[in-house]
């Protein structure tokens, strides 16, 4: 199984993979707690943006209300954590299956009915908002007033009930990103893989050869929705408080998708490489400007959209396809050239 895997995958191309993965292991033994949660941010982006790449780099399918999923899936499993007690691990069944039954319904009623394109976007756009405004008056989990978790001591790991310090979620999140990696190039190399590539180029050529393209487009929307939903219950127990306004709103799911545009829609590799140098990035120029005592409201969002605007014009198909050409990389499981 794992010698079909790592079939096609060049020798370089598994040492870089090996060696990037002893750094992250050891990042923790030399981080500060500021960095710590940085490289918390970065895995975290990696991961959801390898969920959306399934849609949109596999399947060819648009999503820009992704934050539906990452909201569904954090207030699902702290409701049941907080009013009843239940691990998040026990409610991840709960967290998972709203979000796959919202991305179900979802798909159903764009594939059934022939939505796709831009429409589709602005459809994924409007289940998010219509979650936002439910959440917002939805007073079992306090409406807008905002869902605030228990914080339990820091010094003491419990990973049960998800209470812990940063280098626990930090471990966490790092798993789950390299579990997400694994399956996704594992999907990339399946039947179904090649179906979803081949709806990508051209849905209807795909339809003519015999692919089911209703069945196949609703398995890449289901199985990101529940990818997603998993980064939602983490994203709610590290942070420990949840508002319907930032959780669901545009600007989130905007900056789920950035890292795989920057990094490389369709590869795998392409979504680390994104969520590194966005989040990376952008945090190391907040901090500068911190130390001199400056302060520019929206600077985040002003660097995200140049950094947007450079890729677009300079690197259509993202940093990594043509980083990986450079490196001899460019043969391995991404869709589009390089991992």
């Amino acid at each position: 199984m794992i010698a079909r895997l790592l079939e096609g995958v060049p020798r370089r191309g598994l040492v870089a993979l090996g060696a990037l993965l002893l750094l992250l292991l050891a990042f923790p033994a030399f981080a500060s707690g500021y960095l710590l949660s940085v490289g918390f941010l970065i895995l975290y982006f990696a991961f959801v943006g390898q969920a959306w790449n399934i849609m949109m780099g596999f399947a060819g399918q648009l999503s820009l209300g992704h934050s539906l999923y990452v909201g569904l899936g954090a207030y699902a499993a702290a409701a049941l954590y907080v009013h009843f007690g239940i691990s998040p691990w026990i409610g991840l069944g709960a967290s998972v299956g709203i979000a796959m039954l919202a991305g179900a319904v979802l798909g159903f009623l764009a594939f059934r009915f022939g939505v796709a394109g831009v429409y589709f976007a602005i459809l994924t756009i409007a289940f998010a908002e219509f979650a936002r405004i439910g959440f917002d008056h939805f007073s079992w989990v306090q409406g807008s007033s905002g869902f605030f978790l228990p914080v339990a001591n820091y010094a003491t790991n419990d990973l049960w009930n998800l209470r812990g310090s940063p280098r626990m979620f930090y471990y966490l999140m790092l798993a789950m990103s390299v579990a997400a990696f694994v399956a996704c190039h594992a999907l990339l190399r399946s039947r179904m893989g090649y179906y979803w590539q081949a709806i990508r180029e051209s849905p209807e050529a795909a339809q003519a050869l015999g692919v089911n393209v209703f069945r196949y487009k609703m398995a890449a929307v289901v199985i990101s929705a529940a990818m997603t939903s998993l980064a939602g219950v983490v994203f709610a127990f590290y942070y420990n408080n949840l508002f319907p306004e930032q959780i669901f709103h545009i600007s989130r799911s905007i900056e789920l998708i950035l890292g795989p545009i920057i990094g490389g829609i369709g590869t795998l590799v392409g979504p680390l490489v994104g969520a590194l140098l966005l989040t990376g990035l952008a945090e190391g120029m907040r901090e500068v400007m911190l130390q001199l005592g400056v302060e520019v409201p929206g600077v985040k969002q002003v660097f995200y959209g140049i950094c947007l605007l450079l890729v677009v014009m300079f690197l259509p198909h993202g940093v990594w396809p043509p980083l990986a050409r450079r490196l001899g990389l460019e043969r391995g499981a991404g869709g589009r050239g390089g991992h």
